[in-house]
């Protein structure tokens, strides 16, 4: 991240940022019950698709499902069940920010990913 306190200069890096850095835009919050299970003490962690994530922000708030996207150049998250509909009154996904979600589940299925987490583990907790 960069070292500014100028807002125009942090807004500049986000909008300006390449896309391996754009991936440290999309984490979010872990829930409680997830942390202690999962026995992490880190604040939060990146979101991938098969998570399951709830809505805790915004016109979809309380809404539960799994992440089917997510784009990096927006920075914003695809979660399935989470729909509208339009003039014409076809369905269409709703793209929701990253910092309006909080992940419920994670997809295990990765080893890379399971490293990651257990790596977390002795990690010290963010005031």
């Amino acid at each position: 991240m960069i070292e500014s306190s100028q807002p125009r200069k942090e807004r500049k890096y986000r909008f300006t940022a390449p896309m391996h850095a754009r991936q440290k835009f999309v984490h979010a919050h872990v829930s409680k019950e997830l942390a202690t299970k999962l026995g992490i003490k880190s604040r939060s962690i990146s979101m991938r698709k098969g998570d399951t994530v709830k809505v805790f922000a915004g016109t979809q708030k309380g809404k539960t499902g799994k992440v089917s996207s997510i784009n990096l150049k927006t920075g914003r998250v695809v979660v399935d069940g989470i729909t509208r509909k339009n003039a014409k009154g076809k369905e269409l996904p709703v793209a929701i920010y990253s910092s309006n979600l909080y992940l419920v589940d994670i997809d295990t299925s990765d080893k890379l990913r399971n490293s990651k987490i257990e790596s977390l583990k002795n990690q010290k907790p963010v005031a």
